[in-house]
């Protein structure tokens, strides 16, 4: 049985209902529209069905691939509107790169019916963004969420494991109707959590208190210099001194060449800058912090996962290197 590219399945109580899924048989370009959004700069990338270097069948390992390197490259594909309120959202597909692509995306979008299909790229709004991006050392798995108009992008960044060319892996993301989600990088869990408390989707419960100040006596040097430390009598500061072994040079004309004056020379007495030895402050109070109050614009919410409209997938990305194959 052929399996399927970025499946999308809404999972109830009772059974699953696979909104999307791709095999990226014959006729897929019809399936799938091309972006134009960078084609007037010159910069929009091509796509093509691709099985890479290695695979087993041609018919079941092909997918979709980046095909020219330094460019934009984004495709999409629609199906019938639904929402993921008070259901289990699984979303599944596959990336391998056949080669390293020094800076660029490998994620995936997903987000409300696009009018224009042709026009999609960064400025689209979407709901879900999914997915490895790598630029020199920096590397990550991405998971945004859209939340009232902003992409909340999580505290700290998801294991990134787009290593190794030619080497597919398997991206799996469940959202769940608790707040929660898990994500999956070759059926191992990297993270299980919650959005509320590892996206900065609602505003803080506490803030610090505009009206408490830092009291004039308090302490915030932890190391003072010791007074009890004092700088040696013999301790030499003098890096330079003059040459006492100099003399003026016998053609020294003082009338045209002025006044001789001896060279200086390093001193061999030198020390270096004298620092007092540093102690710990017996007044110090520690860091100061304002004292929390409850903040008046902080509001729960409870639908934290919830999307209105599901309508789209694509992939909308940058790569130095293309040659990345998307399937599952």
């Amino acid at each position: 049985m052929r399996r399927s590219l970025a499946c999308i399945g809404s999972l109830g109580l009772a059974s699953g209902k696979i909104y999307f899924s791709e095999t990226f048989g014959s006729g897929w370009e019809s399936r799938w529209t091309s972006s134009k959004w960078k084609e007037s700069e010159g910069t929009q990338g091509k796509w093509a069905a691709a099985t890479g270097r290695w695979f087993t069948d041609e018919a079941e390992d092909s997918g979709i691939q980046t095909a020219e390197d330094s460019k934009f490259f984004g495709i999409s594909a629609s199906f019938d509107s639904f929402s993921n309120e008070g259901k289990e959202l699984i979303v599944q597909y596959q990336a391998k790169y056949e080669k390293d692509v020094e800076c660029g995306g490998g994620y995936l979008k997903l987000g409300p019916k696009i009018d224009d299909a042709t026009a999609f790229g960064d400025p689209t709004v979407y709901n879900i963004m999914f997915g490895p991006d790598k630029c020199g050392y920096t590397k990550r798995t991405h998971l945004i969420f859209s939340y009232k108009g902003k992409n909340v992008l999580k505290k700290s960044d998801l294991d990134y494991k787009q290593e190794g060319e030619g080497t597919s892996h398997l991206y799996r993301m469940i959202l769940k109707p608790d707040n929660t989600v898990r994500v999956e990088i070759d059926e191992e869990k990297i993270y299980e959590g919650s959005i509320k408390e590892d996206w900065e989707v609602l505003k803080p419960k506490e803030i610090p208190d505009p009206a408490d100040k830092k009291p004039d006596d308090w302490t915030d040097e932890s190391m003072i210099d010791d007074p009890e430390d004092k700088k040696p009598d013999d301790w030499v500061e003098e890096k330079r001194i003059v040459d006492t072994d100099a003399k003026k040079p016998d053609d020294w004309d003082d009338e045209e060449d002025g006044e001789w004056e001896a060279p200086m020379k390093d001193n061999p007495a030198y020390k270096g800058e004298w620092y007092g030895k540093r102690i710990s402050n017996p007044a110090y109070k520690g860091v100061w912090e304002a004292k929390k109050i409850a903040n008046p614009e902080y509001e729960d919410d409870d639908t934290v996962y919830k999307f209105a409209d599901f309508g789209f997938i694509g992939f909308d990305l940058w790569q130095v290197k293309g040659g990345t194959i998307f399937d599952n």
